[in-house]
């Protein structure tokens, strides 16, 4: 029992230490700039690691009457290539924090913690509160004593 108390004490430290790290890597993303083009640099949008848009730069002429649409579909593909840039500075850093090991589903889930989403349970690949695999409420996974 004191061994389980344990374990779950140094599992909350483990995860408070992800956490602090994972604060650390949002404020470094937030200070990262990329950029992304289209229509050969007529357009051009600058997100930051969090792949939030900061700025949008047109071309002079692009502005000529009835070049709206034109206009309209290069934005979004700048923006695209931004955000995509964006979401790559994103994968490099949770990288670096998992110490460069590719753990299925973390870059979805570090994604989600940054944005503030809530997780569903067992999304961290734990089982929800008191959802050990012996179909009983104690955190253990002995089977429930025979009466």
């Amino acid at each position: 029992m004191f061994k389980n108390i344990s374990n779950l004490f140094s599992l909350m430290r483990q995860a408070q230490q992800l956490g602090g790290k994972l604060q650390g890597i949002s404020e470094e993303l937030k200070q990262k700039r990329v950029t992304g083009t289209a229509g050969g640099g007529l357009v051009e949008v600058e997100a930051n690691g969090l792949g939030e848009v900061l700025s949008c730069k047109l071309d002079p002429s692009l502005l000529q009457p009835g070049d709206k649409e034109l206009v309209e579909d290069l934005v979004v593909g700048a923006v695209n290539r931004a955000l995509a840039r964006a979401k790559a500075l994103h994968a490099e850093a949770v990288k670096q924090l998992a110490g460069g090991i590719n753990v299925p589903g973390l870059d979805d889930t570090v994604s989600k913690i940054l944005k503030g989403e809530t997780l569903a349970p067992g999304e961290l690949g734990m089982e929800a509160e008191g959802g050990d695999d012996d179909g009983d409420d104690d955190p253990t996974n002995e089977p429930p004593p025979k009466t």
